[in-house]
């Protein structure tokens, strides 16, 4: 025991901690690395190369998104346990995103491109990728970058999005030393605002006195529609990088694509200097940039050579209150009236590059699409990503059981129970009961709110149980919550029939899929 205190005295002398220094170090965590079999080499600029023995501290944060990699920690034999494998060092921001900004994300209006889908509920409270909704992407992209101070505007049937949020959220984001919080604000009248929301811009303007409470100096402006896992970290480091007044979320677009969105023109320095809004022609080519400005490779560059907007900004606190109440007090909409006009009265617009997998899912037919892919081998977007996952409400579900059946290529929710049938090429959603002998391929299955009780269905009088009765057949559809499918159903649109709008009957088909509404019963032996 002598000879044991003797050579870790020895060891504790001989030895110097290595402690690399962020400017942001009350975040840091200390870890203290015990395996016995631990022989770590740190290589950076900063700290050459240094060996970490057994025993001593190493002050670092916790790995989060993919792109913070600066410094990395490798192990000439295994480190224990698994979560310090990859060790990062990331952007501290000063002040602090968690502190300084305030994010916002824009509900939309009343959905039409998404319904019936947004029949019962608002937009960004849509089920997405069978245990999420929409919403989750831009509150997971802000708590993922430190972003913890959110409100969603809205003004159609908020009901089921402000519960989803207080449900899954607001424990989580906000705590005594920290005060975050996830929100609703539905549009609602004043003596000095009596209109509902008239557009992106209107909405933000009735609660930019809310905002103001909240002493942020950012405002980050999101859409509650997109598919996309961002950094938002270095989307504000950009903004204050140049000193800019509005920075504006950009994807590089080749021409086939480019006519579909509104387009913007950048100098050398990335400085946005005109805009034109889905342009075609002659007007189309002389929206061509160099988008190796702004980071593309030079090969990719000529692929691509057109920016879109995003629709998402980081504006300065000073000037949204100048552009909202002085310089276009009338203004509804930000991409069509606030964002050119602010280029005109000579505000400084930078664009940021967003070069990765970014999807506009307004419509039925892009959210049908951006879900089924969703389940392929190599998907564009992927919820598997321990470093930026994607949050939800937490419902304590049961794992699903599949009995006797066949899947490939599918996503299958928490509480799915489905006897002896065939999946391909599908998502099924929450709480699903799928019966014996039924077919489903390329379908959205949405699931259920709810496990059925045949007391509770004898008082609603319902014959049919929430879910697909036996022997039924789905193909290319969307099947809302809560539907109640019959026995030796066909759900095929076997008329092939482009749009159809049967609301009395239970379902819409918009560009040649069907969706069934939500609480719609399809009685036994119906064929769509």
């Amino acid at each position: 025991r002598k000879r044991q205190f003797s050579n870790i005295a020895s060891l504790q002398t001989k030895t110097k901690t290595v402690v690399h220094k962020y400017n942001c170090t009350k975040m840091a965590t200390s870890a203290i690395f015990s395996s016995s079999k631990m022989n770590v080499k740190i290589s950076s600029k900063d700290l050459g190369s240094r060996s970490v023995n057994r025993g001593q501290r190493v002050q670092f944060r916790a790995a989060r998104p993919a792109a913070k990699v600066s410094t990395k920690v490798t192990a000439a034999q295994t480190i224990s346990p698994s979560d310090f494998s990859d060790i990062t060092e990331e952007l501290c921001l000063s002040p602090p995103t968690a502190k300084s900004v305030l994010g916002v994300i824009l509900g939309g209006g009343a959905g039409s491109r998404l319904y019936p889908l947004t029949k019962k509920r608002a937009k960004p409270a849509v089920p997405l990728g069978c245990n999420y909704r929409l919403i989750d992407i831009p509150v997971s992209n802000c708590i993922n970058s430190n972003v913890n101070k959110i409100y969603c505007l809205t003004q159609f049937n908020s009901a089921s999005l402000n519960r989803h949020l207080s449900q899954a959220y607001n424990s989580n984001v906000g705590w005594y030393t920290n005060q975050g919080f996830v929100e609703v604000l539905a549009a609602q009248q004043s003596p000095e605002n009596p209109e509902w929301f008239q557009g992106t811009a209107d909405a933000v303007r009735q609660y930019l006195w809310l905002f103001e409470e909240s002493g942020t100096e950012e405002y980050l402006i999101l859409s509650g529609d997109h598919l996309y896992r961002m950094d938002y970290e270095y989307f504000i480091a950009k903004h204050r990088e140049v000193d800019a007044d509005i920075t504006v979320g950009a994807v590089p677009m080749d021409e086939e694509r480019a006519a579909a969105f509104g387009l913007m023109k950048i100098d050398n320095t990335g400085k946005i200097i005109d805009f034109a809004e889905k342009p075609t022609g002659d007007a189309l080519k002389a929206m061509a940039v160099d988008t190796t400005v702004l980071g593309l490779s030079a090969e990719k560059a000529v692929e691509m050579p057109y920016i879109a907007s995003m629709g998402i900004y980081v504006f300065k606190k000073d000037s949204m209150v100048q552009l909202l109440t002085k310089e276009f007090p009338s203004a509804n909409d930000f991409g069509n009236e606030v964002i050119p006009g602010a280029k005109d009265i000579g505000m400084h617009l930078q664009a940021y590059l967003f070069d990765d997998y970014w999807e506009d899912i307004g419509t039925i037919k892009a959210f049908y699409e951006a879900n089924l892919s969703l389940a392929t081998k190599t998907p564009d977007f992927s919820f598997y990503d321990r470093k930026a996952p994607i949050y939800t409400q937490s419902r304590f579900l049961p794992p699903s059981k599949l009995l006797d059946t066949d899947v490939t290529q599918s996503m299958i929710g928490d509480g799915c129970c489905i006897k002896e049938s065939k999946v391909s090429n599908s998502m099924i959603g929450l709480r699903s009961q799928i019966a014996e002998g039924c077919v489903i391929e390329g379908a959205l299955l949405m699931g259920a709110d709810y496990y059925e009780q045949e007391d509770t269905m004898a008082l609603s009088g319902a014959t049919i149980p929430v879910g697909i009765g036996s022997n039924t057949t789905i193909k290319n559809a969307i099947i809302d919550k809560n539907a109640r499918i019959g026995s030796n159903c066909q759900i095929i649109n076997a008329k092939g029939l482009t749009e159809a709008f049967c609301e009395d009957e239970g379902y819409i088909i918009k560009d040649g899929i069907i969706t069934i509404i939500k609480d719609a019963t399809i009685e036994d032996g119906t064929i769509i």
